[in-house]
């Protein structure tokens, strides 16, 4: 009888895991270490571990210091945030909100449960601290009570981040902010177009709600412009109870791509990538990733707006996020309706986490991260003109 673990068989995920490893490199962190001891004094002389500074600076313990997104920089100049080859942004909006509140706060609740997380994904073999460069510039100054003002707001702050060259990640809010991040986006595109994919139970294609363009209007006045045609958004996990007829006739007449949670399922995950990467590259230049935490089904995610039950399984979602991440060329990524008044043990912001750290250490492994120049689709002139044409 062989004395070799079964985890060791060279075959097993978990043994490549333990091989790649050892090849990552520990640069990274012993800067943090260096630049701890520097910035937070050497610790007291009964300490033994003699890389612990008097005062926390970096990722431990994880319980203190200040709650950036997994402790990355914060920058407090926004314009040096082209030095970096991805932004966290928050984006703290919930006045699009036509239920129950609360996301405003999401932005703040993802940020203290990635404390709990490490820069290093055994399965994928990723370590971002070594990889790529990440900072936090905060969150963009939204206007309580004015749709439209906080709208400017965002798209100002999301095109600057996009021009810079850092790839923009943003902490939502509730999924109004679908429509500015997306016009930021184009408004540095020039010519060329961008695919949208997007997670979610709703369409949320009215044009307008309540009067207004709300959290179920993002993508009807997203694919009003030119460089994000209807052809291109692809819809994931779209079901149940709280779907507009306004929004299907939308969908309908605009010839955009639906997939339920049953024909994921069916026609199985990979096929369901496929689908997805086909109808949002044909004749885009790049993809952006609209994460609706309520894709996923309900007794995962309590903490959001309007939960569905019957939605995607956590294993499911990250998935299809992954390879499409890894597949197509990704210029930017939102997670939204993250409510942590209505969470249970942070598990709803711990999912938008997850999802944000899968997404970079799968750039990384496709090789768009880091960046080595600047992508050819990012303009640098801005068209402000974009998206301006609603009243």
């Amino acid at each position: 009888m062989s004395d070799t673990p079964l985890f060791r068989n060279p075959d097993s995920e978990a043994n490549r895991a333990l091989e790649r490893e050892a090849q990552l490199p520990m640069t990274g962190w012993q800067q943090e270490v260096s630049q701890g001891l520097e910035y937070g004094l050497e610790a007291a002389a009964s300490i033994r571990d003699r890389t612990i500074p008097t005062f926390s600076r970096g990722e431990l313990p994880h319980y203190a210091g200040i709650n950036t997104f997994l402790k990355a920089p914060y920058v407090e100049d926004v314009r040096k945030v082209g030095e970096y080859d991805v932004a966290i942004v928050g984006v703290p909006h919930d006045s699009g909100t036509t239920y129950r509140p609360g996301t405003r706060f999401g932005p703040q609740g993802i940020r203290k449960i990635s404390a709990l997380y490490t820069p290093y994904n055994f399965e994928l073999g990723v370590d971002l601290r070594e990889q790529i460069t990440l900072c936090d510039v905060g969150d963009i100054f939204t206007i309580p009570a004015n749709n439209e003002k906080s709208f400017d707001q965002i798209s100002k702050g999301v095109a600057h981040v996009f021009s810079s060259g850092a790839l923009p990640i943003l902490l939502g809010g509730d999924h109004s902010i679908g429509f500015p991040t997306v016009r930021g986006i184009c408004r540095h595109l020039g010519d060329k177009k961008v695919g949208i994919i997007h997670f979610d139970r709703h369409v949320d294609t009215q044009e307008t709600d309540l009067d207004e363009r709300m959290h179920t209007c993002p993508w009807f006045h997203a694919t009003n412009m030119s460089n994000a045609p209807a052809k291109n958004l692809v819809q994931l996990g779209i079901g149940g109870w709280q779907v507009p007829r306004q929004g299907v006739k939308v969908c309908r007449d605009r010839a955009t791509n639906i997939l339920t949670v049953t024909d994921i399922t069916e026609m199985g995950l990979d096929a369901a990538v496929d689908y997805a990467l086909e109808r949002a590259l044909d004749g885009t230049d790049c993809v952006w990733i609209s994460f609706d935490i309520d894709c996923i089904d309900a007794g995962f995610v309590p903490g959001t707006g309007w939960p569905e039950p019957g939605g995607l399984l956590p294993r499911e979602a990250l998935y299809l996020l992954g390879k499409i991440v890894e597949k197509a060329p990704v210029c930017g990524l939102e997670v939204v309706e993250v409510s942590p008044p209505y969470d249970v043990s942070d598990m709803t912001a711990l999912m938008a986490t997850r999802v944000i750290c899968d997404t970079m250490a799968r750039l990384v492994l496709s090789g768009q991260l880091p960046r080595a120049e600047r992508p050819a689709y990012i303009q640098t002139e801005a068209n402000m003109d974009v998206g301006s044409d609603w009243e």
